[in-house]
């Protein structure tokens, strides 16, 4: 039986609890021994991180001591698996670059705040992660971030929408999904999620849930071809994100 470490709290306007809830939720329905905590003491056992498959972080802004992070990283460089949404994994922890380096982006903007209308574009790559799903509509934040070139980007949505000092630049594609290795782990992320009714629509719920477990399997990987985990920690070759 894979495990999970879910850990939510910070800023409450995310609904950290509820979000989690649902995240818990999707991982029992796919046999996962998950533990919840509101605390980031839950990251102080260096080698306890390390024996789950996966680490949900739910936490938005908020400090961190750095030894936290550097067990989270050697856990993941390891094999464990990291995935989240939103403010919970890419606005978290903001003066720490070692967490952003690791997750791929962090969060600078949302203009037009929550209810913006904006479409999620599925973008055909290398990794199946997202096969079968359409471009859908959304209407919550629109995320504006500022993103690892290394990540495998899934999904995307065209900025701008609303009128502000970014509108005077060509239209963009701004990431919404991607996936990243850090050494022998698997990252995703989805800047999705501004409140648990996001989280809770089909697609959206879908995609999270295809992202927890695909980094859920890194670490049997990293396992079973510890020869090839390493050969990708340092090429950055192998498989597709």
């Amino acid at each position: 039986m894979k495990s999970a470490l879910i850990v939510w709290g910070g800023w409450e306007g995310h609904q950290p609890s509820q979000v989690a809830e649902i995240f818990r939720s999707v991982l029992e329905k796919e046999d996962f021994q998950v533990e919840v905590s509101d605390t980031l003491e839950s990251f102080a056992d260096g080698e306890k991180v390390k024996t789950y498959d996966l680490i949900v972080p739910v936490w938005t802004m908020g400090q961190i001591e750095k030894q936290y992070v550097r067990n989270v990283s050697l856990a993941v460089q390891g094999g464990v698996g990291l995935a989240g949404c939103h403010g919970g994994m890419c606005d978290t922890f903001r003066n720490n670059v070692d967490w952003q380096f690791m997750t791929g982006g962090n969060w600078v903007a949302h203009p037009g705040n929550d209810g913006v209308e904006y479409m999620v574009n599925i973008k055909h790559s290398s990794s199946p992660l997202l096969a079968g799903i359409e471009d859908f509509a959304v209407k919550s934040e629109q995320y504006y971030l500022h993103v690892d070139p290394a990540v495998e980007v899934l999904a995307t949505t065209r900025f701008p929408i609303v009128p502000g000092p970014h509108a005077t630049n060509s239209p963009v594609d701004m990431p919404v999904v991607w996936t990243k290795r850090w050494g022998a782990g698997r990252v995703f992320y989805c800047s999705l999620g501004h409140q648990a009714d996001i989280i809770e629509m089909p697609t959206v719920k879908e995609i999270m849930r295809r992202g927890l477990l695909w980094s859920a399997e890194g670490k049997d990987l990293a396992v079973k071809t510890p020869d090839l985990a390493v050969f990708e920690r340092f090429t950055g070759m192998g498989d597709s994100n």
